[in-house]
């Protein structure tokens, strides 16, 4: 078995290698060290563009953090089953662009869907209140508190809360691959057929758009994957009016 994993890490291309290597790595060092974990998150996290924590290159290095072991297995699961097949067909430098910019638009989408909620929220105080609730809110959060106050902690998670994960950039390569793909069969373990790379891509940003909607109780970012992969759909088709692929990889 050792043999295996082992064969299937050298046979990997550069990019996606070095990308899983960077993540478990991250996470590692953040599992074993408290305070390497609390500083991570606080400098490396993305935060909402209004938070006293909110740092430009979060939008980039937020996709390297995870919030647990499951976390990031099925990111980095997702990266080497796919991401390898899309990083041989784009080449590794493009392959690398397409992963960061759909990782940052992924978190613009978020932020762009927490702009709504936070107006919404901001609009049941007076501007100096709003000011001070995200201010102490900061604090509160480092030290995992938050207001009793139903609407005050609202519109303080919406800001002060971190978010991490490379599930943004993931869809993406998920999306990369049902473009680039359409008609390759994918297998699941819990469905007896194959399923067209196209179905499974499309079935994907129709959960996500469904739980989206539904409502963000889950903790989780959904505008975020849904974000990747309409970022994704963009460039490639961006690509593909520019004559980058020559339809070779359409089949």
């Amino acid at each position: 078995m050792l043999r295996n994993i082992q064969s299937l890490f050298s046979s990997m291309p550069p990019v996606v290698k070095n990308l899983l290597i960077i993540n478990v790595l991250i996470w590692l060092v953040m599992a074993i060290s408290p305070d390497a974990d609390r500083a991570f998150t606080k400098y490396l996290a993305l935060y909402y563009f209004s938070s006293p924590g909110f740092l430009p290159f979060q939008l980039f290095t937020y996709m390297f953090l995870h919030g647990g072991f499951t976390h990031l297995f099925f990111n980095m699961f997702a990266l080497v089953m796919f991401g390898g097949t899309i990083e041989r067909a784009m080449g590794s430098a493009r392959f690398l662009f397409y992963y960061i910019s759909v990782g940052i638009g992924a978190a613009l989408i978020q932020m762009g869907v927490y702009a709504i909620y936070i107006h919404h929220l901001e609009s049941f105080f007076d501007a100096a209140t709003c000011n001070e609730i995200i201010t102490r809110g900061w604090d509160l959060i480092q030290q995992n508190y938050n207001y009793s106050d139903p609407d005050a902690g609202a519109l303080n998670s919406f800001v002060n809360r971190p978010m991490v994960g490379a599930s943004g950039a993931i869809y993406g390569v998920l999306l990369a691959f049902g473009f680039l793909f359409p008609n390759v069969p994918i297998y699941l373990f819990f469905i007896p057929i194959p399923i067209k790379a196209k179905w499974l891509i499309i079935g994907y940003f129709v959960l996500e758009l469904f739980y989206g909607l539904g409502g963000l109780a889950d903790n989780v970012a959904h505008f975020a994957h849904i974000g990747g992969m309409i970022f994704g759909f963009l460039l490639l088709l961006y690509w593909k009016h520019k004559g980058v692929f020559n339809n070779r990889w359409f089949f």
